[in-house]
């Protein structure tokens, strides 16, 4: 049974949905029509997506293909069997709306709409109207997790949902439960002081009169829109020839950045096979978080690209955590808000580059604290087994963010597989990767084409390693939250 045909076979086919899915999504994300009914897509292959087929990969001898390979197989099994509640589900979801002031707000443009569109009163309107709209949608939400769960359950013999993300991204959800736990206690002076002055500064009320809504709306960092300099995009991509990478003649790579009718309000990059074909979508809004979002999904886009073509299908295509292309993600981002990028490539001058460091730099601890209170709680409501209450979300969010979350949100913002972590493994990862850049060329890193060397050299890997080993394997030390306190402290003290 364990011969190399059966393993390729496996890829290639596994390979070939996970195109198709992928292909899906762009589509919908651009509001073309799906290329496939979503039914048509397992109807050739339903044999293939078997319990039958998962036993004959359980039995491969290469632990680390055969987890690949095994999970892969799962999200489609999963996905076929959840198809008709994650439709019913979706179908709801697409049509809901709060009335603001006879405006509707959908779901999926509430981020956009507070970081451009909204004032205080019209977030507080929309904070009310969450509430209801959330109740009605609650149950096909809540019919979806717990069909989920079932499943891994009696079918594929998880005993609990953190048990199959364990084995799926090999990492120790407990462990990182208790590590964040008390980054978040290392954190809550620094970040308090900053936020609550930042608030009363920007609204004149205090923290406590604020939402998540608001919190949105303050970190678009839409206050300093009016520094954000008069220079077309396209100009300002041409930051990457300092790496000696053309983003419009670079093979494999598509932007697609124009305002179309029906695109996604949510910039995505989509990798329909690496690293042949990758799509980054985005609808610009305008100033610094166009730069930010736009720079954050190149570091996905760019990594899939440079990946070496020669590694196997599954080293290229087949990760099962995602955390290594967030800290390439975030590392270019972050770049966008740096010192010498500022002042050297954009020359808005020293007063600003401070006001803007600064704000960015909060703005990140404010976000990471965010993801790791989200941790916190899911992995709690996971550990409980009870999805439907949503009191401690509530108390958790609020806690460590300080702005007011509502408890019946709490299914809503519930990202599958503890994404939260892939987020903050990156986001460390990022802080470890910028500071072997900066110790080894120095400040202005970003402008040497020697980082295009380093980093070229470090997509090339691809997805062979999870981002634990790819520290290792290129000596970048153990991974942990060390640089990024220190980054923290040194900035808002």
């Amino acid at each position: 049974m364990d011969h190399p045909s059966h393993t390729i076979e496996f890829a290639n086919i596994l390979h070939h949905l996970n195109y198709r899915w992928s292909a899906e999504a762009l589509a919908l994300s651009k509001g073309d029509k799906a290329p496939f009914e979503l039914y048509q897509i397992y109807e050739p292959y339903k044999d293939f997506i078997s319990l039958e087929t998962l036993a004959q990969i359980d039995r491969l001898r290469d632990d680390a293909v055969k987890i690949r390979l095994k999970h892969s197989l799962i999200d489609h099994y999963l996905r076929q069997r959840l198809l008709p509640h994650e439709t019913e589900m979706q179908c709801w979801m697409r049509g809901a709306a709060a009335a603001v002031n006879g405006e509707k707000v959908y779901f999926k443009e509430i981020i956009p709409w507070c970081q451009k569109s909204s004032t205080y009163k019209k977030r507080q309107i929309l904070h009310k109207e969450t509430v209801p709209l959330c109740k009605f949608l609650m149950p096909f939400v809540l019919n979806y997790w717990n069909m989920l769960i079932e499943i891994l359950q009696k079918d594929l013999g998880f005993d609990s949902y953190i048990q199959y993300c364990q084995d799926k991204k090999g990492i120790d959800y407990a462990y990182y439960y208790r590590y964040f736990k008390k980054v978040l206690r290392k954190t809550d002076k620094i970040y308090f002081s900053a936020m609550k002055r930042w608030c009363r500064e920007r609204y004149g009320l205090s923290m406590s009169a604020l939402t998540r809504f608001d919190a949105i709306n303050l970190l678009g960092f839409g206050e300093f829109d009016n520094s954000f300099p008069d220079i077309p995009m396209n100009n300002l991509m041409r930051f990457f020839h300092h790496w000696n990478i053309d983003l419009d003649k670079t093979p494999g790579l598509t932007l697609e950045l124009g305002r179309e009718s029906g695109k996604s309000a949510q910039a995505a990059c989509f990798i329909l096979q690496v690293p042949e074909e990758v799509y980054i979508l985005m609808r610009p809004e305008g100033g610094w978080i166009d730069l930010e979002t736009l720079w954050h999904e190149l570091g996905h886009g760019l990594s899939a690209v440079f990946t070496c073509p020669d590694l196997t299908i599954v080293d290229r295509d087949m990760a099962t955590n995602y955390s290594l292309s967030e800290s390439f993600a975030f590392l270019l981002q972050n770049l966008t808000l740096s010192r010498p990028f500022i002042d050297e490539y954009l020359g808005l001058g020293l007063e600003v580059c401070n006001t803007l460091v600064y704000h960015k730099v909060l703005k990140d601890l404010s976000v990471f604290r965010r993801y790791a209170a989200k941790l916190l709680s899911e992995f709690e409501m996971f550990s409980k087994g009870d999805l439907s209450g949503g009191d401690r979300y509530s108390r958790l969010m609020t806690r460590y963010t300080g702005f007011y979350y509502q408890a019946e949100t709490h299914l809503f913002d519930l990202v599958p597989e503890f994404y939260c972590l892939d987020y903050l493994l990156g986001w460390m990862g990022e802080s470890m990767m910028e500071d072997y850049l900066r110790t080894n060329l120095g400040d202005r890193w970003m402008f040497k084409s020697e980082t295009g060397n380093i980093l070229k050299n470090w997509w090339a890997q691809g997805n062979r390693y999870d981002i634990f080993q790819f520290f290792n394997q290129n000596d970048l030390g153990h991974l942990n939250a060390d640089r990024l306190l220190m980054r923290w402290e040194e900035n808002l003290t």
